[in-house]
C-alpha cells in the first residue's frame, strides 16, 4: 500500500512540474485570441484581444504591424483591379480598452477613400508608435527613405492617440514596384 502512495505521489509531482513548465506556450497563445482583420474596397478593420505584454514584448501594439501589412496588401490588390485608393487618415479610429488590466482589446478601423488617377493612389502602408511614449517618427522616416520613389514623399497622418496612451503615426506611400509608372 505504501508503494502505491509513493508511485501516486511521484506521478502527481511529475504532472505538477510539467504543468509549471508550460505557461509560456499558453501565454503565447493568448495574444492571438482575436486578431481578425477584414478588408473591403472601403478599408480594413479588426481587433486584437489579449495580453498587453508577454515577457516584456509589447504584443498588443504588434497588432498595428499586422494591420499595416493587411492594409498594404489590400491597397495593392485594389490598384491591380484599377480601383485606386488611399487611406483616409482623418477617419482612422483606434481604441485600446482595458489597457493596464493585463488584457486589452485593441480595435482599428483604417478607411480608404477613392481617387480617380492611378498616381493619386497609395499602395504601401506602415506606422510608428507605442504605448505612453512619443513615437520615433524621425527614425521611421529615415528607415523608409529607401522605399519612396524619386521625387515622392511619405504621406504621414497627424498623431493619433487613445485615452489609454497608445500613440501612432500612420504612413502611406506609392510602392516602387506596384506604381512604377508614377515615377
Amino acid at each position: 500500500m505504501r508503494i502505491f502512495f509513493v508511485i501516486l505521489s511521484v506521478f502527481l509531482l511529475s504532472v505538477s512540474c510539467k504543468n509549471k513548465k508550460q505557461p509560456a506556450p499558453i501565454l503565447a497563445m493568448t495574444h492571438q485570441e482575436n486578431n481578425g482583420i477584414r478588408c473591403t474596397d472601403n478599408g480594413c478593420s479588426g481587433s486584437y484581444t489579449g495580453a498587453e505584454f508577454i515577457n516584456g514584448d509589447d504584443v498588443a501594439h504588434q497588432f498595428s504591424n499586422t494591420m499595416s501589412n493587411a492594409v498594404g496588401k489590400k491597397l495593392k490588390e485594389l490598384y491591380r483591379e484599377e480601383k485606386y485608393r488611399k487611406v483616409d487618415f482623418a477617419s482612422i479610429t483606434m481604441s485600446t480598452q482595458g489597457m493596464g488590466s493585463g488584457k486589452v482589446v485593441y480595435t482599428l478601423v483604417i478607411p480608404f477613400t477613392a481617387v480617380n488617377e492611378p498616381c493619386d493612389a497609395f499602395t504601401s502602408f506602415d506606422h510608428v508608435g507605442g504605448w505612453n511614449h512619443t513615437p520615433a517618427l524621425a527614425r521611421r522616416k529615415k528607415e523608409l527613405e529607401a522605399v519612396t520613389m524619386t521625387g515622392h514623399k511619405l504621406a504621414i497622418s497627424k498623431l493619433k492617440t487613445t485615452p489609454e496612451g497608445l500613440q501612432e503615426y500612420w504612413i502611406q506611400w506609392k510602392n516602387k514596384t506596384t506604381q512604377s509608372d508614377c515615377e
